[in-house]
């Protein structure tokens, strides 16, 4: 069963736990206070709580999000349904928890800092559920500039500095295409050693395997491959520009 079809129920709450576990259990009419785990760690039905930590996240955060511009566009909502593969059966089970995350008083704050712990020293995982959300703003081919406020204070709750914010941006709205140098953290002055090695160190990071083994869903493997694609690209143009072997 895809991991759609595994995040709605009082037992995914409660391994999951917290405001993220929380959300999950009232959608499932369940009341859930307190982790429960067992000897191996929390399991559900196959699914690490990692991976359902991430995927709510997704869908949690980009409810706020819709908050902030006052609307859901069909177009916001095709994408969701498209780049994350959530079937016709379990659109309603997804819709449930969107719905009452976006209708609920509750900050978006309390939901990232959770997704944050759970995943602290995890940044390609992190940076993941961030693009994830600006696959979604950016569906209607724009992005509203509270949009861009909110998505800026996730970054921040997840620990990224302006600069990493900035990469992840401009990779979504430059009309020119991401900057090369910018797509592999370092200055056009850097040494062809280090983009090598910079190059070598986001690959092992961001491949679509490593970031399954750690809590990415594979629903989200198409969203990790136009990752990846991304850092291949950045480093075969300046590959070419500066004649590098």
């Amino acid at each position: 069963m895809s991991i759609w079809g595994k995040i709605i129920g009082g037992a995914a709450g409660f391994a999951l736990g917290g405001p993220l576990g929380a959300i999950l259990g009232t959608a499932a009419g369940h009341v859930v206070d307190k982790i429960k785990n067992s000897a191996n760690g929390p399991h559900i039905g196959g699914h690490d709580p990692r991976q359902v930590a991430f995927a709510t996240g997704v869908i949690v955060l980009a409810a706020k999000m819709a908050k902030v511009d006052g609307h859901v566009s069909r177009d916001e909502v095709n994408t969701f349904k498209r780049v994350f593969h959530i079937p016709p059966g379990e659109e309603k089970n997804v819709g449930r928890i969107f719905d009452m995350a976006r209708s609920s008083s509750d900050g978006f704050e309390i939901y990232a800092r959770q997704i944050a712990t759970m995943f602290r020293g995890e940044r390609a995982l992190l940076e993941g559920i961030l693009e994830s959300l600006y696959q979604i703003a950016m569906a209607d081919g724009e992005l509203h500039p509270a949009e861009q406020d909110f998505l800026k204070k996730v970054a921040h709750i997840f620990g990224f500095a302006d600069i990493d914010f900035d990469r992840v941006h401009h990779a979504f709205t430059s009309t020119n295409g991401p900057d090369p140098y910018e797509q592999l953290g370092l200055a056009r002055d850097a040494s062809d050693d280090d983009l090598k090695t910079a190059h070598r160190k986001l690959s092992r990071e961001n491949h679509p395997d490593t970031l399954m083994a750690k809590g990415m869903p594979a629903e989200f493997v198409e969203q990790a491959n136009e990752k990846m694609a991304r850092i291949n690209a950045a480093w075969d143009q300046i590959r070419k520009e500066r004649g590098i072997r």
